[in-house]
């Protein structure tokens, strides 16, 4: 018992209740805010000056400092939270961009200024009080012993709770929702500000149909076809391997007419409803399949043949499961959830608004060009558009997507409720709903989740805890892996010659 006495007290020496929290904020800052610009470096004008051919606005070098304040004279200096909290102030640090124009392919105007304001983490990499001693935190008038983990929001201290989700960019093979009985594959396809639902499922006829957005109940060998996977030889090698896979014969005859690309696509636009001429219908199709079928597989033509593979992979999985060599997916297993973090809230949130942004920017750019006039890019950027909008998300708890309650004022009555705050875990389900499987202890929660704490009454199972001594790793970056994995596979190859 000693051994495990003094585990337990150096990890509560050395690590924090709110370190994965924090981990997640300063994830945010070094990479998602980068990523989130890299998504909207070049924007594009539709009403240019008369005398210019080609204009573009872009997106440089993103930064963030540390908390400081305007005063009513002007002046700036940095802010500590205390002070936010006595003036009821917001603990904020100014985002800072490179904005530069481009006429013709020539840059003629290149600036920095501050596009908003971005509400700041306590005790994250840019806040004042990041490895401040004891003694210079009781000097700032902060509790040394407070976790941090949390925002100030015009004096009010906000918790950005945790919220469980399905994870995305994996297939998952349940019963149907609405019949109850027959299986239904689905996939949460996200890259960016693209979140996609994806559906393939077969229909009393024998074929199987895919599902996303724009695009309801089109043949799924159809849709391979369209992704350049022409031969029926090759589509059957590739979902069917050695076996034998008779329920893809009907779907082959289905789409036997279809002998080219061009083919596939104008009949999966053609069942999509899509009624214009030929040549916008084949455009109009090829944008649908870049960009919103499997989008995190890539969002560029070249990538269609591996959207293809892995529509294939799918189609194997779910004939599988329907002949029942594979059990379906259990959606309440937490290795099929993910937590979204505070970082993963605030990428959400800044890269919906940014959006707002720039469509604010080209309106204004645009009303002064109908007007015969070429603008300057500073006068046209309104930083407190962005600020004021993500100032009220956190105010109100109304976050992008149509959630509510994600910020909540924290509780401090005593510490262990303040520290049960910040721990808190929320499903997006409906709480109206009986949904019992989804409020059950899971054997998975063991070590992860509190089996204990949880409210009475109708939220009781979707609203959770962390585990005590819990933490949350971040997600891995997909380049990195993969680098590591070929590194690891030429390595290994190297060996074995």
């Amino acid at each position: 018992m000693e051994h495990y006495a003094i585990l337990l007290k150096k990890f509560f020496e050395e690590q924090s209740f709110v370190k994965s929290d924090i981990e997640s904020f300063n994830y945010f800052l070094d990479n998602e805010l980068n990523s989130i610009i890299d998504e909207n470096r070049e924007i594009l004008p539709t009403i240019i000056p008369p005398n210019v051919d080609e204009f573009k606005i872009r997106f440089d070098n993103v930064r963030i400092t540390k908390p400081e304040i305007t005063e009513a004279d002007g002046s700036v200096r940095k802010i500590y939270p205390m002070e936010a909290r006595l003036r009821k102030l917001t603990y904020a640090a100014p985002l800072y961009i490179t904005v530069s124009a481009h006429i013709n392919g020539a840059q003629r105007e290149s600036f920095e200024t501050q596009i908003g304001s971005l509400p700041v983490m306590l005790k994250s990499k840019v806040c004042h009080l990041n490895k401040l001693s004891r003694e210079e935190l009781l000097q700032h008038g902060e509790d040394p012993d407070d976790p941090g983990g949390y925002f100030i929001i015009n004096g009010t201290e906000k918790a950005l709770v945790k919220v469980e989700d399905l994870t995305s960019n994996k297939m998952l093979i349940d019963k149907d929702s609405n019949s109850g009985s027959k299986l239904v594959c689905k996939i949460f396809s996200e890259k960016g500000s693209y979140k996609i639902p994806h559906t393939i499922e077969r229909m009393k006829d024998g074929i199987f149909y895919l599902t996303f957005t724009r695009v309801r109940r089109v043949p799924l060998i159809a849709v391979i076809k369209a992704l350049g996977l022409i031969k029926d030889e090759e589509i059957m090698r590739f979902i069917a391997g050695n076996e034998s896979f008779d329920e893809l014969i009907v779907n082959l005859l289905d789409s036997a007419d279809i002998k080219t690309e061009e083919d596939a696509m104008d009949a999966v636009a053609k069942i999509s409803g899509i009624t214009q001429p030929k040549e916008i219908r084949l455009e109009r199709m090829k944008e649908i399949l870049d960009k919103y079928l499997l989008p995190h597989l890539g969002l560029t033509p070249k990538e269609r043949i591996w959207k293809a593979y892995n529509l294939c992979k799918m189609v194997r999985k779910y004939i599988l499961s329907l002949r029942g060599q594979l059990a379906p997916d259990d959606k309440d297993h937490y290795m099929n959830k993910r937590l979204k973090l505070s970082g993963d809230l605030l990428a959400d949130l800044l890269r919906v608004n940014l959006k707002v942004l720039i469509g604010d920017l080209l309106y204004n750019f645009q009303r002064v060009v109908k007007r015969g006039k070429f603008p300057t890019l500073k006068v046209i950027i309104r930083e407190k558009l962005l600020t004021s909008r993500i100032y009220s998300s956190m105010a109100t708890g109304a976050w992008v997507g149509g959630r509510k309650g994600v910020s909540q004022r924290i509780q401090r009555l005593n510490f262990l409720e303040m520290m049960s705050h910040l721990q808190r875990v929320v499903s997006p389900l409906s709480a109206t709903q009986e949904n019992f499987q989804a409020r059950e202890l899971h054997c998975t929660h063991l070590g992860r989740l509190c089996p204990i704490e949880t409210p009475e009454g109708t939220n009781i199972g979707l609203k959770k805890n962390l585990a005590l001594v819990a933490t949350v790793s971040l997600d891995a970056n997909e380049d990195e892996t993969l680098k590591v994995m070929r590194n690891y596979g030429l390595r290994a190859v190297g060996k074995q010659v």
